[in-house]
């Protein structure tokens, strides 16, 4: 009987008799797929002694192949235990890493919100600056109307005219009252020497400048 294997090569191959994978060096193909073990086994008369050699043969390849499974199993319970171990060790140090970089990125918020804010409050406080001037200029022009139309003997605007018959006088009327407020703030302003909306023809101020 022929076979199929290479020729003069170290093989591992099926014996035909055990089934067992043994080592074989073929130089011929009608070489026979016999291990050495399984040599004196061939022939009908041997086949009870041929049964029970291989029964031992496969018992022994059971037995190292359970003991290199427990091994194998040992070793992997140790690497998995050392894994476990290691991923411990790593976890710590995600949540150390996490912990400082979530503490910088909230010092870094902080910053920015602060910065925020005070830009917010400059932007404000410039708002309310423009505003303020703008109100005084408004004010200031009122102010000049009012001193040129505003009520004088005879029942007469400064004017001239009669009361009843200034407009200028009759638009600013209801204004006088806060007109008044923003003059007599504006001249307090002005004493303790800070900035004012008062026009310069104002009395105050001319006052001010004869010192």
């Amino acid at each position: 009987m022929t076979h199929a294997h290479p020729l003069h090569a170290d093989l591992e191959v099926s014996c035909l008799c055990c089934l067992a994978v043994q080592p074989f060096h073929f130089t011929s193909t009608s070489d026979q797929v016999v291990c050495t073990l399984c040599l004196h086994h061939i022939g009908a008369e041997k086949s009870e002694r041929r049964d029970l050699e291989h029964v031992r043969l496969w018992a022994a390849r059971w037995g190292a192949s359970e003991t290199a499974h427990e091994e194998y199993i040992a070793e992997t319970d140790a690497l998995l235990v050392a894994r476990d171990q290691d991923l411990t060790i790593l976890r710590d140090q995600v949540a150390e890493l996490g912990a400082l970089v979530a503490g910088q990125f909230s010092a870094g918020i902080e910053g920015v919100r602060q910065l925020l804010q005070n830009d917010l409050v400059r932007r404000a406080e410039r708002n309310t600056e423009l505003a303020r001037r703008q109100i005084d200029w408004a004010m200031a022009g009122l102010w000049r109307i009012a001193a040129l139309h505003h009520d004088g003997p005879a029942a007469k605007c400064s004017c001239g005219r009669t009361a009843g018959t200034c407009a200028e006088s009759a638009a600013i009327d209801s204004l006088r009252q806060g007109l008044g407020d923003w003059e007599k703030k504006n001249v307090l302003l002005l004493q303790d020497g800070r900035r004012h909306g008062l026009p310069a023809e104002h009395p105050a101020v001319l006052a001010q400048r004869i010192r």
